[in-house]
């Protein structure tokens, strides 16, 4: 199975001005993408935005709750060797070889993720696995098994409702 890191990221508030983006609604959707391509950049795979509450003090002794919007991305760990391999010694009599394989035995073309900047400069740039990914998507989020208020949010709001009156 393999195993995932979390980042969660605060959502963009307002929208960033960009050449040929004159709407706020463009404005924000660019802070947006600028967000989304940056955490591609590093390889991490946009997974979903979330509406969280999170609960503030507000005076001396009491607290509000404010609804925070994040952007949850995630990549994949390096798989943890628990064991080392054992050492095989190599042969001694190196097998022939024939024309085919010299072909296969040419330098491969050099790549490196866009935008990384210890990448050597001869290196052909391609997306990362998050903007590779992100490319792909059409756009409409998956459904998760848990849709709509859970009974935590639902019991949150009623005492909240019931202290307000």
């Amino acid at each position: 199975m393999q195993a995932f890191e979390y980042k969660v990221v605060p959502a963009p508030h307002k929208g960033t001005k960009a050449k040929g983006v004159k709407t706020p609604e463009s404005r924000f959707a660019n802070s947006v993408e600028i967000t989304l391509n940056e955490m591609a950049a590093e390889g991490w795979e946009y997974q979903r935005a979330e509406l969280l509450p999170s609960e503030e003090r507000s005076g001396l002794t009491g607290s509000t709750t404010n609804w925070r919007n994040v952007l949850v991305f995630r990549r994949a760990l390096a798989p943890a060797t628990t064991q080392a391999a054992p050492q095989v010694a190599a042969p001694a009599v190196a097998p022939p070889v024939s024309a085919t394989d010299t072909a296969a035995t040419t330098a491969p073309v050099l790549t490196a993720t866009a935008g990384d900047p210890e990448a050597p400069a001869d290196a052909t740039p391609v997306p990362g696995l998050g903007a590779a990914k992100m490319q792909a998507d059409d756009g409409v989020e998956e459904l998760s098994p848990v849709s709509g208020m859970t009974a935590a949010l639902k019991a949150r709001a009623e005492r909240r409702t019931t202290d307000e009156t």
